[in-house]
Order: structure tokens, then C-alpha cells, then sequence
């Protein structure tokens, strides 16, 4: 889980997580970019299953006047490149593709999770030998009751009719699904970065890969970490991406504020209500026993999109590289 600040939807989350069944069989890795002792103590407050917490360690609360927090002499935003170079600002040889200079808060999300995933796959002692799966989710996801049931049955079913699904996309961003046609459905599908990064899970074989390709990662002019990973698949894998999607979401989105939406009421439990009426109309088409596969081809050929920028300076990239543990 990667975990900034938003304890509302957290307590969502860990509530959702307590009613799955088998969660006593998994081990939750909270990764924070803030030290709070009321989200510490809510964490340490769960008793129904092993739980660690680590505290990303290049954070802006870490280094509030300094990189990669916002240094005093760092270019302002909207600077022009000319100007930046007159005034010997620190980054001023480096604005991102649209001619700006970076910003720490947008910059933050995209090395935390690159950090956390290497930590999670390559250093702490517990995963670092683990060949399964590994689920990435978010403070203001929501997870069904049998989302491990059907990850078990996503992964087996991998093995016997899908090779070539290296991602399995426990989410979607539909407004409309229905549990009663396809409770048993999955896609095949090229992965798609807007579409299957919510709730994703992938196993060891896939970092390594996706590892191999960290200057592809590091580089590439995008402060997402998501769109960063569909540039890895399109330029540096030799096997792409692709996902192996439920049409029945088993994990939902309930922030209804975050980094890249801001609404007038960020206290809104519409979303959470809403998500729990689905679910309680659709137990009995919780559990399935197997899986149907429909292979899925994209109505047209994905163009090759522009980064979104944000992620233009050098001290970044090297940064992010440097977090990449071999």
C-alpha cells in the first residue's frame, strides 16, 4: 500500500480488508511518504493478519528545503529556460517537455513507488525471497470480500491458458458494471496505464524485467509512475505488458480527492456508500469457481503518447536510478 495522508480513506480501506477472506494468510507492506502517529497507531491497530510499515526516506517532510523537497534556489515553475539560465537557478538547464520546471509535490508519488516496489521485491528480508504475487494498491482503494479468492483463481488460470498475462488488474474505472453477467469474465487485454493500474498485481518474473528497464523509468519525461511503466512496455520489453482484467471489479476507487482531482468536498462518503450497496446486491455472485477468458484487442492502435512532463530534471532521474537495487 502506498500511503500519504488521507487517513479518511485509509480506515475505509483497512475496514474493507478485514471482511476478505484468507486475508490471515497475507502480510499488508504499508509504505509512507509521511510520519503521523494517528495513521501509525491506525496501521498498528490491525490485528487480523501480519502487517509492516516503512517510511520512504526521501520524502518532502524529510527534506522540506532541499532536494527532492523544494529548495529556495530551485527555478520557479513558469520560469522561461532563458531567464532560469541568467539567474544560475539550480535546475535551469533542465525544464521538463513543456518548457517547465519541476515541482516537488508532483514529483514525489512517482519515486515513492519506484522505491517501494524495489524494496518490497529486492531488500526486505521477509519478500525479497518471494516468488508470488505482489498487489499494489493505494490508501483510497476498496477491496471486495473475495478479491484474493479470485487473485488465486486470475493467477492460476494464468498458468494453464494465458502466458503471456504478466499483470493482474484487479480494478477498473467503469461507472457502470454488473456483477450478474460477469461475475466469471475476464479480459485479455495489452495493458493500458489509464485503465488497469488500480488494485494491479504482478510476481517476481515481472520486476525483474520491468527493473531491467530502469532508465527507461527514470527517464522518461512523465511525474506518473503509471505512464512511466507503459513507456518501459512500449520501448524496452521484449514481451509487453499485458493484463489480465476482472469485468467485476474486486477493487474500487474511493478518493474523491487526491493529486490529481480536487472536488469542493473532499469529505464525501457518496463513493464509499455507494461502492458498499454494489457489493451487498452482488454477494451472491461473489466467489466464482472459474474463470471465462475473452481475448480483448484495443479498437485502435494505441498511439504513442507525449509524457505528461513534470519529470524534466537530471537530479531526479539520477535519484530514481539510484533507488534501483540490483
Amino acid at each position: 500500500f502506498q500511503v500519504h495522508d488521507r487517513i479518511k480513506y485509509l480506515r475505509h480501506l483497512i475496514v474493507s480488508l478485514a471482511q476478505a477472506q484468507d486475508i490471515s494468510q497475507a502480510l499488508l507492506v504499508f509504505s509512507h511518504d509521511i510520519y503521523d502517529e494517528e495513521i501509525n497507531n491506525l496501521v498498528q491497530s490491525i490485528d487480523f493478519c501480519k502487517v509492516m510499515q516503512f517510511f520512504y526516506p526521501f520524502s518532502i517532510q524529510l527534506h522540506p528545503n532541499e532536494f527532492p523537497g523544494a529548495d529556495p534556489n530551485d527555478c520557479p515553475r513558469d520560469i522561461k529556460r532563458e531567464e532560469a539560465l541568467v539567474k544560475k537557478c539550480n535546475n535551469a538547464p533542465f525544464p521538463d517537455l513543456y518548457g517547465h520546471y519541476r515541482e516537488a509535490k508532483f514529483t514525489q508519488t512517482k519515486h515513492h513507488w519506484w522505491w517501494k516496489a524495489n524494496r518490497v521485491f529486492n531488500q526486505l528480508e521477509v519478500t525479497k525471497n518471494h516468488t508470488g504475487l505482489v498487489v499494489f494498491l493505494e490508501e483510497d482503494h476498496y477491496v471486495a470480500e473475495d478479491f484474493i479468492h479470485v487473485l488465486k483463481l486470475m493467477d492460476s488460470t494464468c498458468k494453464i491458458s494465458c502466458p503471456q498475462c504478466n499483470i493482474l488488474s484487479l480494478g477498473t474505472y467503469l461507472k457502470t458494471f454488473s456483477y450478474y453477467g460477469d461475475p466469471k469474465k475476464v479480459e485479455v487485454t495489452p495493458w493500458i496505464s489509464s485503465k488497469h493500474n488500480m488494485g494491479m498485481a504482478f510476481n517476481r518474473s515481472t520486476w525483474i524485467k520491468i527493473k531491467e528497464c530502469a532508465e527507461y523509468f527514470c527517464k522518461y519525461d512523465d511525474y506518473n509512475w503509471d505512464w512511466s511503466l507503459q513507456h518501459v512496455s512500449q520501448y524496452c520489453l521484449r514481451e509487453k505488458l499485458h493484463a489480465m482484467v476482472v469485468r467485476g471489479p474486486r477493487v474500487f476507487h474511493i478518493g474523491e480527492c487526491g493529486v490529481h482531482h480536487k472536488k469542493n468536498n473532499c469529505e464525501s462518503t457518496g463513493v464509499i456508500t455507494k461502492v458498499q450497496k454494489v457489493l451487498k446486491s452482488s454477494l451472491n455472485h461473489l466467489y466464482p469457481n472459474y474463470l471465462t477468458l475473452t481475448y480483448v484487442s484495443p479498437l485502435k492502435k494505441s498511439k504513442i503518447r507525449k509524457g505528461n512532463g513534470g519529470w524534466g530534471d537530471r537530479r531526479d532521474h539520477m535519484l530514481c536510478i539510484g533507488m534501483t537495487l540490483r
